[in-house]
């Protein structure tokens, strides 16, 4: 069933106004998970959108915790909070009247587990397979270069641009000290992750802290992946965590 055909069967599902507060919690690596707490701007049976003070991936699962009314559940219906788990269709940033940066959230219930696959790697991308009638939503393995041109550009996994941008890349301990760090430049960069010429002595899933004096941003990253190039040079692949890098007006 095409992403296009998924969207509108989602929309034909009631959706109520309630305020629910809710537990969001995301495994970002086995050693990094987040969670804050909101309020959900709307629901169903089979979904809800609420609003995050970072931003979070399509296609990443994320737990909800809250107090579903039991009309609305599809089990754990004597328990005083429902925990599911969602996957993220869409995430877009907007600013509300203080100027404070949010991002708009919709997720798809899953279930009451993650596929076990989660487990082994808490970073991986799912996308929605099918739903049965009164179900809530199948899921698979998302692809590596997905078929985005029908989605909105909103919905859409965010496409790389060879950029050269001079960057400060930091190395952080658990506790969020700088160790070292070194000034470079960008191979390219998206708004949530970019690959960068580095010397520094890093391993896949440690955090690093990416700074940019022309883009006045520091964002909390982790390395996804290492490998050294034709020319000879090393990169780091690297996912930013708290928010995404301001190239508004290039995507």
């Amino acid at each position: 069933m095409n992403t296009a055909n998924d969207n509108n069967n989602s929309r034909r599902l009631p959706r109520f106004s309630l305020a629910l507060p809710a537990r969001v919690e995301s495994r970002v690596s086995e050693s990094h998970a987040w969670d804050e707490i909101t309020r959900l701007t709307d629901v169903s049976a089979f979904g809800a959108g609420f609003n995050l003070k970072r931003p979070v991936k399509r296609g990443r699962l994320v737990q909800m915790t809250l107090p579903m009314p039991r009309q609305l559940r599809c089990y754990d219906f004597a328990e005083p909070q429902y925990k599911i788990w969602g996957l993220v269709r869409s995430c877009v940033t907007r600013e509300n009247s203080q100027t404070e940066e949010h991002h708009a959230v919709g997720v798809a219930f899953i279930g009451k587990r993650p596929p076990q696959s989660f487990y082994d790697e808490p970073a991986k991308l799912f996308e929605i397979s099918h739903k049965e009638e009164g179900s809530l939503w199948s899921i698979v393995d998302a692809p590596t270069r997905p078929d985005e041109s029908g989605l909105p550009k909103d919905m859409r996994r965010h496409t790389r641009f060879s950029i050269p941008t001079n960057v400060v890349v930091e190395k952080i301990d658990a506790d969020g000290n700088v160790t070292t760090s070194e000034p470079t430049v960008t191979e390219n960069l998206s708004l949530s992750g970019t690959a960068i010429f580095s010397m520094l002595e890093v391993e896949i899933g440690e955090f690093v802290r990416v700074k940019s004096e022309q883009y006045n941003v520091s964002i909390i990253s982790i390395v996804r992946g290492r490998r050294i190039g034709q020319d000879g040079i090393p990169r780091l692949h690297v996912e930013f965590v708290d928010r995404f890098f301001p190239l508004e007006g290039i995507e």
